[in-house]
């Protein structure tokens, strides 16, 4: 490599990891929201550190308000919450500030794996090290510091080591062995859908040793030596963890046969490695007022599905590293097939870019070499798409840094707060240390983290239409003091439908706490 290269290369290195590590100290000195994914976790862990057994979300019985009762949560993996609870044991931190030590330990772990699984693949040093300055242009990078997202911060620091050790053993041999249980163990705590990418990277393996035998019981043979561990490992999974509940893969509903059904997997390497879905504000999954119509986003998908399908074309065509391709050709086509299966079945897993931020990163080294073949116009288009990209993140990080630090409020837990304000949340917090057998009822799962003496129950918002399935939402029964925490805009029938919900109080008193919020509270039995 030319000297002028190997600087270049170290400048850009530095670079990543300054900007990660001032990253991370921001994020600590102001901690972050939370998903509401991890909030269901880090109610595992409340509940944990009160006395509960192992992922055991203890709260109020529907049926008798004066008991509790405990179900063991299946739904998401206990990395989110169990990582941090570790820093919170260790370093006594609070939540907040364990979740900060989280996401900054796992980006940099991360970007350290994903730069060692480039080399290994065959790539040049700068052309690693441009892919990681291209990966830190990207939403998705940002994310975290803003939204401690558990599963999907995990999953990134996992997942390059993950492709770093398919590459290295790939010989049979107790090594292979030990790799791939506990692999598959890592990769699940991490987060449930790194089995997908579990199967690939194993299928992967199998190819790989494989691929010089002609005779069929030899290719069998090789596939015994990954093949029987993994069940070992996915064995222990279910037994020990997923068939004590119910999570997305155990629940579907009607068959959805709609296009984006087909070309959102399809779409996966420009949707998440271009952070195109981000920039439209979720093309099809959002939160906020979306950037394209319906029918406007189902034609831009079907667009970004050809290109990206153009794109694996074009770096199966001219990037001439062997394995590499391998490893892209079966990550991309298993992500297909699985995705479109879930979303064809109506599982409970959204059509997010998120969930497909492997192909994303996969995809990266290999687009750059190939433009890095093309003349300087096409360098200019990647170098302004980067600046794109990046200009968007860091409007997104910068006004959201400015929210958390200014306007979402930090209770006990450090965790900063989306839904309620500093005065209402202060008059909580009295009401918290002057009660020790009170209820507290909250429509956000992450509010119930800032209790610390008495006990929650977490009701999700009302829809629009203002339907509920009643019966997921009544407790019966009196026990002690009842706090109903609503924004102001319930009051009205939307707040008489949660008093309705607690049929063994009446006479309920209204309390405007703050500009934004109401506390409706009674101790009065029916």
């Amino acid at each position: 490599m030319p000297n002028y290269h190997q600087t270049i290369t170290r400048i850009i290195l530095l670079f990543v990891a300054i900007l990660a590590t001032a990253l991370g100290i921001l994020v600590f000195i102001n901690p972050a929201a939370l998903f509401p994914d991890p909030s269901w976790g880090f109610q595992v862990m409340r509940s944990m550190e009160m006395g509960s057994g192992f992922n055991l979300l203890t709260r109020p019985e529907h049926e008798n308000l004066a008991k509790n009762t405990s179900e063991f949560l299946t739904w998401w993996s206990p990395g989110q919450y169990l990582i941090p609870y570790f820093f919170k044991f260790t370093l006594h931190l609070n939540t907040g500030q364990a979740a900060a030590v989280t996401t900054a330990l796992c980006q940099l772990s991360g970007l350290a794996g994903l730069y060692m699984f480039f080399r290994k693949a065959g790539f040049s040093a700068l052309i690693s090290a441009l892919s990681l300055l291209f990966i830190i242009c990207q939403q998705a990078f940002y994310n975290p510091y803003i939204f401690y997202n558990g599963g999907e911060v995990l999953l990134f620091a996992f997942f390059g080591w993950y492709l770093y050790g398919c590459f290295v053993i790939n010989k049979p041999g107790v090594s292979l062995v030990l790799f791939v249980v506990f692999a598959g163990w890592i990769g699940f705590i991490c987060k449930s859908s790194f089995m997908w990418m579990y199967a690939a990277g194993l299928m992967f393996i199998w190819v790989r040793m494989a691929s010089g035998e002609t005779k069929f019981i030899q290719w069998i043979k090789k596939g015994l030596w990954p093949g029987i561990p993994a069940v070992i490992a996915v064995t222990a999974i279910y037994f020990f963890y997923l068939s004590k509940g119910a999570n997305p893969s155990s629940e579907a509903g009607n068959l959805n046969f709609s296009s984006e059904t087909f070309t959102f997997p399809l779409a996966s390497p420009i949707l998440s490695g271009f952070s195109a879905d981000d920039l439209a504000g979720g093309l099809i999954y959002h939160n906020d007022v979306p950037v394209f119509s319906h029918s406007a986003a189902i034609m831009v998908l079907t667009i970004l599905a050809i290109v990206s399908v153009l794109l694996i074309r074009a770096i199966l065509i001219y990037v001439p590293k062997k394995d590499y391709i391998m490893m892209l050709i079966i990550f991309y086509a298993i992500s297909v097939l699985f995705f479109t299966y879930t979303y064809l079945r109506g599982m409970a897993i959204s059509l997010e870019a998120r969930h497909f931020r492997l192909i994303g990163l996969l995809v990266v080294p290999g687009m750059i070499y190939v433009i890095g073949r093309l003349k300087r116009p096409y360098h200019v288009v990647l170098m302004l798409a980067s600046l794109i990209i990046l200009s968007f993140s860091l409007v997104f990080y910068n006004n959201s840094y400015i929210q958390l630090k200014t306007e979402d409020p930090h209770g006990k837990s450090g965790i900063a707060q989306q839904f309620i304000d500093r005065e209402a949340m202060d008059y909580l917090a009295r009401l918290d240390d002057t009660n020790r057998n009170a209820l507290f009822v909250f429509t956000s799962p992450d509010l119930g983290l800032d209790i610390k003496h008495n006990r929650i129950i977490t009701l999700q918002p009302l829809n629009d239409d203002i339907r509920i399935n009643f019966d997921q939402y009544v407790h019966k029964g009196h026990a002690g003091p009842l706090f109903i925490l609503l924004p102001s805009r319930y009051i009205g029938v939307r707040a008489s439908i949660f008093i309705k919900c607690f049929p063994g109080y009446k006479a309920f008193s209204l309390k405007e706490i703050s500009e934004d919020y109401v506390l409706y509270y009674s101790n009065t039995y029916r």
